[in-house]
């Protein structure tokens, strides 16, 4: 018999009131990888979280954590996964081993088998050496290492970070990642977790993309990339709609505006040739109708673009509470 999938989602739903937060979302992540569930504030990534986290049930459809119904076997879902919360947890006053030990007294463990698992929970995010100083003299991403190593008391094959790079810095939030690839690795520990941060769904072994409580593209990075193809060019102006349509007259391609001044250009789509080969002769062509351009290789931004027809917009405000 096969092992179960660390989380098993099927044609899940929710809804506050009348508005929908989720609304058909199904994804299977296997263990052990890094899953990255990618969105835009107020796409459902948080309501989606409190339902695998068992806080909230969900309207229809079904979840699972190794393979134990978040619903209906709630005590057996939560013994096999370990939690880091968006904001902190920690008692600053309390040292690194203090705060684990109150963790572990909540999980019913004692004596020598508590010391046991305080030493190995500090080893597993490399805080060893630092049990016995005060959490408030640590760095911002030590202090997550030390809610990593709560959550990691009561040695569970998976972790629910929600947005665990909140507040970090960047040399931080590298120091996380590479503590969850340690543990991928070494412990064959499954990390699942929310981020509106594009840079940080990339380094994903795998990623879902949420947009208005529905999955819009799920994979690795590089396949989801790979979809868009070529090059991408975004053009500035002052008339995106005339833009855009010379550019679909002369070259075709199906340009896109998005937002009040930007014409989206894909190379794949156009000719295949060179994005600054092709921005040169779209500049020649139209004249005063470019004011400024990027080009680059596709990003998870312009998946996002391509499934949703708008921008990544990371302070999207939503009526729905998700």
């Amino acid at each position: 018999m096969s092992e179960s999938p660390a989380v098993e989602i099927r044609d899940l739903s929710h809804h506050y009131g009348s508005q929908p937060a989720l609304q058909g979302v199904s994804m299977v992540v296997e263990r052990p990888e890094i899953f990255a569930l990618l969105g835009p504030n107020g796409g459902g990534k948080t309501t989606l979280f409190r339902i695998l986290s068992t806080q909230i049930y969900p309207s229809n459809g079904t979840a699972a954590i190794m393979g134990y119904d978040v619903v209906h076997e709630p005590a057996l879902a939560r013994r096999n996964f370990g939690i880091v919360f968006q904001n902190p947890s920690l008692d600053g006053k309390l040292t690194a081993e203090e705060n684990l030990m109150h963790q572990g007294h909540l999980h019913g463990y004692f004596g020598p088998e508590l010391r046991r698992r305080i030493e190995s929970a500090l080893e597993s995010v490399r805080l060893e050496s630092r049990g016995r100083d005060k959490v408030e003299r640590f760095s911002g991403g030590m202090q997550r290492r030390v809610e990593v190593a709560k959550a990691l008391m009561h040695d569970p094959p998976l972790l629910l970070l929600d947005e665990p790079s909140t507040g970090l810095d960047p040399t931080s939030r590298r120091e996380l990642w590479q503590n969850l690839e340690r543990l991928r690795d070494s412990g064959g520990v499954t990390s699942f977790l929310t981020t509106h941060l594009l840079e940080e769904a990339d380094k994903a072994d795998r990623v879902a993309i949420l947009n208005k409580g529905r999955i819009v593209a799920m994979g690795t990075p590089e396949k989801l990339k790979a979809t868009v193809g070529g090059e991408v060019l975004e053009l500035q102006s002052v008339e995106p709609k005339k833009l855009q349509m010379a550019i679909a007259e002369k070259f075709g391609g199906e340009p896109t505006v998005i937002g009040s001044d930007l014409v989206r250009v894909e190379t794949s789509r156009v000719s295949g040739e060179p994005g600054a080969r092709l921005l040169v002769e779209i500049v020649e062509a139209f004249p005063g109708l470019v004011q400024s351009a990027r080009v680059g290789k596709p990003t998870l931004e312009d998946v996002f673009v391509r499934c949703t027809g708008h921008r990544f917009a990371v302070d999207e405000v939503s009526s729905r509470a998700a």
